[in-house]
């Protein structure tokens, strides 16, 4: 496992400031620039100890192999990979768990954004598989806009074993598929609950379907036969919510 890494973006190292300082090694900042939007993440940063220099859009660049960096880049130590065992430190601490899983979804872009979604719905855990899974990268953070360092990421070993093991503790897992009888707004998403949803273009996996306890579909009036992971996400996430807070 890394033990540093590079990670870019305002949102995505003002969140890691604010919740991980200690993972702060060292920051970059474009030369030149001292706007409203990133003068809070250099104090932070200098409240912190943390050496901030200044450098050129070229060197940023390089740093963050990336020209998406806002004009900052930060080294920091690579976070705890977590697993099967802090799920289960989770689920002993939390009431009503609320779960996303996300499976086989490769798409740095498309994890970021669903770290968003799971952010702002309130999702205690995201759940994913170690194989055939993107995990935290730099552009995962940069797209979840701090969310990343916010919501717990759990790379497991066995996808189907988990869901196993959260249904033995009370978690009621709801999967997404095209060919569902019922729809979303159709089920009752109040309680414990895992939202299972499938890679960018194959769906669940086929064990990871059978382990789910119901399926659902999202209704699609238009020509388009189905919606992006992240776009999928927020619509059944939502809709958890709103059930939740009726």
């Amino acid at each position: 496992m890394k033990k540093q890494e590079m990670i870019f973006g305002i949102h995505a190292i003002k969140a890691l400031l604010d919740n991980s300082p200690e993972r702060v090694i060292e920051m970059w900042v474009l030369q030149g620039r001292d706007d409203e939007r990133l003068l809070p993440v250099i104090k932070a940063a200098a409240n912190m100890g943390v050496a901030v220099q200044r450098a050129s859009r070229k060197v940023l660049d390089d740093k963050a192999n990336s020209s998406q960096h806002q004009g900052v880049v930060a080294r920091v130590k690579a976070a705890k990979q977590l697993g099967e065992h802090d799920l289960d430190a989770l689920l002993a601490k939390t009431d009503t768990p609320f779960l996303l899983i996300l499976d086989g979804v490769t798409d740095p872009h498309n994890l970021g954004a669903c770290l968003r979604n799971a952010d702002a719905a309130g999702v205690h855990g995201i759940i994913v598989p170690k194989d055939n899974s993107v995990g935290l990268t730099a552009t995962v953070s940069k797209v979840a806009c701090g969310a990343a360092e916010a919501v717990p990421l759990f790379q497991v070993t066995n996808l189907a074993r988990t869901m196993r093991q959260i249904q033995d503790k009370g978690v009621w897992i709801v999967g997404t598929a095209g060919e569902a009888d019922g729809n979303v707004y159709q089920a009752d998403l109040k309680g414990p609950l895992a939202i299972a949803m499938g890679a960018e273009d194959k769906g669940l996996r086929r064990l990871t379907r059978e382990s789910c306890d119901s399926l659902v579909s999202i209704p699609m009036a238009g020509s388009v036969s189905s919606l992006n992971v992240s776009v999928a996400t927020g619509v059944c996430l939502f809709e958890a919510v709103r059930q939740r807070l009726a």
